[in-house]
């Protein structure tokens, strides 16, 4: 009877160790990565203070902010934040998104001519670009709508340079948006052709909303603008772009809440002089043609002609650089910092006008010396890229 009761005990304690072995199996079932995944913090890149877009004030976070909250929610992560300044372009998404430092930055060109293929993108989420602001009622339609008008465009803009060769246009430089609508507002231009974005802003918060505002459309007007990611974020991006189409209300809400303009954009289709043999800020590139334009003007201080790669690694230093004066790609309507005339002007000093110019600068006139920022090699790729654009004339 001791020996059957010793073997029913042996016999339970096996069952109850059986009983928590599984349990303790089913606590520590390892998660599957997905779920992994989506218990770590959405770590969105963004600008502290760059309204409408981003802002670090909970009360006000911004058009981009928002979309990514949005955004977080449907993919049922929590959200977190690096801010960064904007205002330094490419250098900010190597060093926030592909230095790791985040996990998405909203508002990228959706374009392969933009950092890729290191940056990947979603699908749009939005098209932004310049806008024609006028008094509600004013009818504009495309450029021959300017004609007889005050224009105010913004210095070294795609609206200034496409308004440059327009006689019939009376041009009224600023140099923002928020300069733009003062120049409108005070009377002293009749249509602002600005960023579209900060002027809907602008007319929402400061101006009670009494400008109609039009997006246009055209060569290096607008542009789709997505989410970017480091190449190494596809899967990422693809649970991003599967759950877009559901956050298309929101977006467009979020849209009239911010004064983003929207509606059928108009259409600009000439009057911007581009010399031969040059690209635009939303073409595919360096092409042949251009560095064979190259091989046949050398001058004596340019011997050897310059390869496609050098060409395309200057020709992203200078756009990430030096456009915000000089102009995207080198067009430039103001005659005096436009590097189209360079030839025009030293002949065989160009090079060596260059190479002093860009390493000791120019500080009276508001140029730094970059010696301290690239390397000679950077500097050579730089002058290979405005090799391919020089021109006699920018009349």
């Amino acid at each position: 009877m001791r020996a059957n009761h010793s073997a029913i005990g042996a016999s339970r304690r096996r069952s109850i160790s059986a009983l928590l072995a599984c349990a303790a199996a089913a606590l520590i079932v390892p998660a599957s990565p997905l779920h992994a995944d989506e218990a770590q913090p959405l770590r969105l890149c963004a600008d502290p203070t760059n309204l409408p877009f981003s802002s670090d004030s909970p009360s006000q976070p911004g058009f981009y902010v928002e979309i990514g909250q949005a955004l977080a929610q449907a993919l049922g992560r929590p959200i977190a934040y690096d801010w960064y300044k904007s205002y330094f372009g490419k250098r900010t998404v190597r060093v926030t998104l592909l230095g790791k430092q985040c996990d998405a930055m909203i508002g990228l060109p959706r374009s392969e001519d933009f950092m890729g293929p290191a940056v990947i993108f979603s699908s749009t989420v939005a098209k932004e670009g310049y806008a024609l602001v006028a008094a509600k009622g004013l009818a504009l339609g495309g450029i021959d709508g300017l004609k007889g008008k005050r224009v105010a465009v913004q210095f070294a803009s795609t609206p200034q340079n496409l308004l440059a060769s327009r006689d019939d246009i009376q041009k009224v430089t600023v140099l923002s948006p928020e300069e733009g609508m003062q120049a409108l507002d005070q009377g002293r231009a009749d249509v602002a052709f600005i960023w579209g974005p900060v002027a809907g802003w602008l007319n929402k918060t400061s101006y009670n909303s009494r400008y109609q505002i039009e997006l246009t459309e055209g060569e290096g007007l607008s542009w789709d603008a997505a989410i970017g990611f480091a190449k190494t974020s596809t899967d990422l991006r693809d649970r991003v772009d599967a759950v877009l189409p559901q956050l298309q209300r929101t977006i467009g809400e979020l849209a009239a809440k911010y004064g983003l303009p929207t509606g059928e954009p108009v259409r600009f289709g000439e009057g911007r002089t581009v010399p031969a043999g040059t690209t635009t800020g939303t073409g595919t590139g360096t092409s042949v043609a251009q560095v064979a334009n190259v091989v046949a003007t050398e001058t004596k201080g340019d011997a050897a002609a310059p390869g496609a790669e050098a060409v395309g690694a200057g020709k992203e230093i200078f756009n990430g650089t030096c456009a915000h004066c000089h102009g995207p790609d080198a067009i430039q309507s103001e005659r005096k910092i436009d590097l189209r005339l360079l030839r025009h002007r030293y002949g065989d000093e160009m090079r060596e006008k260059f190479w002093t110019t860009v390493h000791e600068g120019r500080p009276a006139k508001g140029m730094p010396a970059w010696k301290e920022v690239f390397t000679d090699d950077q500097f050579d790729n730089i002058y290979s890229f405005l090799l391919t654009v020089q021109s006699e004339s920018n009349d």
